[in-house]
């Protein structure tokens, strides 16, 4: 099976480079350190430190509290934030800076891999999530570096697929060290594939270990009170294809009832940018981009949030959110970030990459579930017109976050053993 998989992933190289060069024709960024990609980064790093790798911008947020928890108890570490896309790149750059270093991760070939560990030589290594690469695995077994599955989550769906990979996919799970998983649930079937029960622990999810700054609260009610002092904010965040239009519907028909309304649309990628500035155009309705720097009008409907890391901020100036990939089929984005402002969060039915969060948030009236436009306009308008429900939701929202914390201290106890001892 090893000797398969290896033929397959030298096999398939030509074939990403096509996906590569088509990506590249909407975010021109998929052109750029190809090298990276085939672990070529000598002055890029440095050696002998902590590497964390979140291979997008979900899992990249999710390690945003993480990172900054282990620069402040490990400051002589290096640290080393690998990703596998433009937008987790540029997420990283926006939340750190020249803080941490940053490389993608290379592709799973023997040679790359161990090109990129002489370079890195890391004292561990945290994976984001669940990205189980076979040789990044077999080589850090191999050099006796420490490999941690931190925030781990496994649907039944992919635990079905890897069950067919029997010994294979065993011997692999085995030779990682600890896997920290979101839940019971999740751990259960990381041990029905071969995992062994003293290299599970099971912390609870990152995600929900989330704040407001007073900087960023700060921030918010400044640009608030200079963009709509006088008038109600929805936002929309992580919008797809199919849904920048039914949301622009929703607004036009919410705008009859509330006039003044102002509507903040941040779409997912960077590519859907111009295409939401095109949408809303079509749609009749005036708008300005977020990276003009210009302040919305009274005449301004619309705002197109097409600027990168400012999701947070951009929450706080809301009356209530919208969560998108979930009208479409795409499984749902996060819904911490807005519960963490203490908005109502809505979301339509599709929410499978974040079920837990979504059923913990339902169950006790912090998400309120929409299946269609007209179900939106409604719950918006009853939201806008009802000051009570519209809080009510808001500070259930932000008790479910604050009860389901905790999680970042548990995995940071569960590092020490494999970091140096911290100097108080």
């Amino acid at each position: 099976m090893n000797i398969f998989y290896n033929i397959i992933i030298y096999l398939i190289q030509p074939l990403i480079w096509i996906r590569l060069l088509l990506r590249s024709r909407k975010s021109p960024a998929y052109r750029k350190r190809w090298a990276e990609r085939y672990g070529f980064c000598k002055g890029k790093v440095v050696s002998g430190g902590i590497m964390l790798h979140s291979v997008s911008v979900g899992e990249t947020l999710a390690a945003i509290p993480l990172v900054r928890a282990l620069r402040h108890r490990y400051p002589s570490l290096p640290i080393t934030v690998t990703t596998m896309t433009p937008t987790g790149s540029e997420r990283v750059q926006s939340a750190f800076g020249k803080g941490v270093h940053h490389v993608y991760l290379p592709y799973d070939l023997a040679g790359s891999v161990n090109r990129f560990l002489d370079e890195v030589n890391p004292k561990l290594v945290i994976i984001m999530e669940t990205e189980l690469w076979p040789n990044l695995i077999s080589a850090l077994h191999r050099r006796h570096i420490p490999l941690v599955i931190a925030n781990a989550r496994l649907s039944a769906r992919s635990a079905n697929g890897y069950q067919k990979l029997g010994k294979f996919i065993r011997t692999i799970l085995q030779r990682i060290t600890l896997i920290a998983a979101q839940n019971q649930e999740d751990g259960e079937r990381f041990l029905s594939l071969g995992l062994k029960r003293n290299q599970l622990a099971v912390t609870g999810s990152l995600k929900f270990d989330i704040s407001v700054t007073p900087e960023l609260a700060a921030k918010a009610i400044a640009l608030r009170s200079q963009w709509a002092s006088r008038r109600q904010v929805w936002i929309a965040t992580s919008t797809h294809e199919g849904e920048e239009t039914l949301l622009l519907e929703a607004h036009k028909e919410l705008l009859k009832a509330h006039p003044n309304l102002l509507l903040i649309l941040v779409p997912r990628h960077p590519e859907r940018f111009p295409v939401a500035c095109e949408l809303t155009r079509k749609a009749g309705l005036s708008f300005i981009q977020r990276s003009s720097g210009e302040v919305p009008s009274s005449a301004t409907q619309v705002v197109i949030g097409d600027t990168m890391g400012e999701l947070m901020l951009l929450y706080g100036i809301a009356d209530l959110a919208f969560v998108g990939g979930s009208l479409v089929d795409r499984g749902g984005h996060n819904p911490l970030e807005a519960a963490a402002h203490a908005i109502p969060v809505l979301m339509g039915p599709h929410t499978v990459n974040f079920k837990d969060i979504c059923a913990k948030l339902a169950q006790d009236d912090g998400l309120i579930t929409v299946t269609d436009t007209a179900s939106l306009v409604k719950e918006i308008s009853t939201l806008l017109t009802d000051e009570d429900y519209r809080l009510y939701y808001g500070r259930h929202a932000v008790e479910v976050l604050h009860q389901n914390q905790g999680a970042l201290q548990r995995l940071l106890h569960l590092l020490e053993p494999y970091l140096p001892v911290r100097s108080h």
